[in-house]
């Protein structure tokens, strides 16, 4: 097999992440660059090892239906095989369907090919006619469809119904443009393949088709770094200005505390705490790229506030860890989360939300964001802090073609396309003036 082969890559890269429990973008990241792939190979091996990972569960229900075998008692190298080929097959218009099949049989080891290539072949016959038996139950029938774990199929029917989670998983699948935010500290121009957004991210960010080679080299030179359009719009909620001292609480890897810095003009002072020393480098890094000079990085608890800062700062951002539902498109992993993993998360976030209040100045703001779609980790954890803070008051903002806030809190749906958005929730509180 040949090291540069993108289905070869794609299939032993699926067995690594599986064994190890590595993130598919770090695995993703080091195995292109390893191999020396054109930039073509390079987007078809990406495409390959995300999408088998994003369609698991769907993939392995068909290969079910035409395998002598359940997938989960194949090899890895086989069921990856066979992720793969399907993948190509089912959603890859750009690939015709005996060219996938041969491709993949010829990317496998020499002991599987005769396997994989009778269930690829066998369901390329039957392809037309075909139709994958689902699940009666909603929560079931929603997790192979859309390829989510039963618990996060549960959650998002329970905060919106299972049409509006059926929608909401829908957004996730493909692929879509990649979000910049504009350094305007240095104003570069544009990469060829990007385009300037427009509405509330006018002049501060632009929508890239790929991540192209001139946009790495943008992205190395400080122009611009990838950063969500709903987390930009986090940032803009907070509202920093020039000369304002900020508390950005769980800051790693930065984007938040830069886009700030950005907001700020690179005048006035940012505290960017995370709990994690290994992230911080990414924080401090990144700033030097992009020139920004006003970052205070410390590694704290973000439920153990530093008191020297207490009722100091005019903004404060509280983006707290979450169970992360609302960026499954860009972290497949999130996809096949146990209730088990994030089940205390809102105990977690009253203490963070509690604790960053501390920082807020009289007449402060303070955000609370997540970037989950879970009612009990956002709806639920503002409505407790607004009951247990008198001190603090709902603060609502209005987001140009989006829409308003109520009661100080908008959830914003994610999106793809060609201006595609995570899912995302924002609460604002004001402290009231003594």
């Amino acid at each position: 097999m040949k090291t540069s082969d993108p289905r070869a890559l794609a299939i032993k890269s699926l067995q690594r992440i599986e064994k190890s429990g590595k993130y598919s973008n770090l695995e993703v990241d080091a195995a292109a660059e390893a191999s020396g792939m054109t930039e073509v190979d390079r987007r078809l091996y990406s495409r390959l090892v995300y999408g088998a990972l994003e369609r698991k569960i769907s993939l392995d229900a068909v290969a079910a239906d035409f395998s002598r075998r359940p997938p989960e008692k194949l090899d890895p190298e086989c069921r990856a095989a066979i992720r793969v080929g399907l993948y190509q097959i089912l959603y890859s218009d750009r690939i015709p369907d005996h060219a996938a099949v041969n491709a993949t049989v010829g990317a496998v080891g020499e002991r599987y090919r005769g396997y994989v290539n009778g269930v690829l072949r066998s369901f390329l016959r039957e392809k037309d006619g075909y139709e994958l038996a689902l699940p009666e139950d909603e929560t079931e029938n929603l997790s192979v469809r859309f390829s989510v774990s039963p618990d996060i199929a549960g959650v998002l029917i329970g905060s919106y119904g299972a049409d509006r989670a059926a929608e909401i998983l829908s957004s996730f699948s493909g692929e879509g443009a990649v979000c910049l935010r504009l350094n305007t500290l240095k104003n570069a121009a544009l990469p060829e393949n990007a385009r300037p957004a427009d509405g509330p991210l006018s002049g501060i960010a632009a929508f890239a088709d790929t991540v192209s080679p001139e946009v790495r080299r943008g992205i190395a030179a400080g122009n611009w770094f990838v950063q969500d359009a709903s987390s930009i719009l986090c940032s803009e909620i907070l509202g920093a200005l020039p000369g304002e001292t900020v508390a950005d609480i769980c800051a790693a890897p930065g984007g938040k505390s830069f886009s700030s810095a950005l907001r700020m003009k690179n005048e006035g002072e940012i505290n960017s705490f995370d709990l994690h020393e290994n992230k911080l480098s990414l924080i401090k890094d990144g700033a030097e790229k992009l020139g920004i000079t006003t970052i205070r990085v410390s590694r704290r608890d973000g439920r153990d506030p530093d008191p020297d800062l207490f009722g100091k700062c005019e903004r404060v951002l509280c983006d707290a860890p979450c169970s992360g539902i609302g960026v499954i498109g860009k972290k497949p992993e999130i996809r096949y989360k146990k209730e088990e993993e994030f089940g205390r998360l809102p105990e977690i976030q009253r203490e963070l939300l509690d604790a960053s209040a501390s920082y807020a100045a009289p007449g402060g703001v303070l955000v609370y964001s997540t970037c989950t779609l879970n009612k009990k980790e956002n709806e639920e954890v503002a409505s407790s802090f607004a009951a247990s803070r008198p001190d603090f008051e709902p603060y609502d903002f209005d987001i140009p073609g989006i829409g308003k806030s109520e009661n100080g809190t908008a959830t914003l749906f994610p999106r793809g396309g060609d201006t595609p958005r995570d899912g995302f929730f924002i609460a604002r509180f004001r402290r009231r003036n003594k």
